[in-house]
């Protein structure tokens, strides 16, 4: 194909991707109120009397302070609810575009990685949905008795989205270990040599990117970080041996490597010159 049909069947795949999010969208505007209900549940979760109105335990509010704070929340919470719903559709449509440039193997590991990475994602999502409850309970709590917050529905989505994304990004971690250490940029050795300072910096990013900044999320961030790290670690090593193995069992290779120089003669000789003609030279 030339440049410009990539360029059309590129648009064309945007088209139906957007036009695929609007259709979920639409379904996530139907579904607005047990979305919403599902979202603020971990705020809900907070000790009543830290939270508005803070005279029954079973009553829960989120405000908005502008006139149309109302209109855009609902447009919000429905664009993401139909991205999600609608995210096998539009994924298919990325996936569409870039297969007819990939080998068999090559799709196959594809395949395999956007898997993987879709699980891990949806796993981190989970586990700060889970969090979440405690880390708020945690901040909004450390204001101590007599107060109350009063949160805006904007602010709080703003701020539970923030937290799925960053939770499902930061469990993407051990499958780029993996890919870099298939690629050969990452052996096992580095890794395992690299392995203390590794566990330093993702607490460090923990505490960094955690929007509550408070240590029960950190560290629920962090532990699982640190364990899928060492899973990676424990697979490129498992890997290697398994491969060194093979290689030995194969003996020595008949080509030589493409990483080692070739033997180059200093005064190369003619092509089908006879050996009087080369010793009389």
């Amino acid at each position: 194909m030339s440049v410009l049909d990539h360029l059309r069947e590129l648009r064309r795949r945007l088209i139906l991707a957007v036009l695929f999010i609007a259709v979920g969208a639409v379904a996530g505007w139907l579904l607005y109120d047990p979305v919403i209900h599902f979202l603020e549940h971990p705020y809900c979760s907070v000790n009543y009397r830290h939270r508005f109105p803070g005279n029954d335990p079973t009553h829960c509010r989120l405000i908005f302070t502008g006139v149309l704070d109302g209109f855009t929340t609902r447009l919000k919470v429905a664009v993401i609810t139909g991205a999600v719903f609608s995210a096998p559709l539009w994924l298919y449509q990325i996936w569409a575009f870039i297969t007819p440039g990939l080998r068999k193997n090559e799709r196959k590991y594809t395949v395999i990685f956007i898997a993987a990475s879709s699980l891990l994602f949806a796993a981190g999502m989970a586990l700060a949905y889970v969090v979440l409850a405690k880390g708020l309970n945690v901040v909004i709590g450390a204001a101590g008795s007599g107060t109350q917050a009063l949160l805006t529905v904007n602010s709080y989505l703003s701020f539970v989205t923030l937290m799925l994304v960053i939770f499902g990004a930061a469990f993407e971690l051990p499958l780029l270990v993996i890919m870099a250490n298939l690629a050969g940029v990452l052996p096992a050795s580095v890794l395992k040599k690299s392995q203390r300072l590794a566990v330093f910096l993702i607490f460090t990013f923990a505490a960094v990117a955690t929007p509550s900044t408070d240590p029960f999320t950190m560290c629920a961030m962090a532990v699982p970080m640190v364990l899928l790290f060492e899973g990676a670690v424990l697979f490129a090593v498992i890997r290697e041996r398994r491969k060194s193995r093979r290689e030995a069992l194969r003996g020595p290779e008949q080509f030589p490597d493409d990483d080692m120089p070739s033997q180059v003669e200093a005064i190369p000789q003619p092509i089908g010159a006879d050996e009087s003609w080369t010793d009389a030279t």
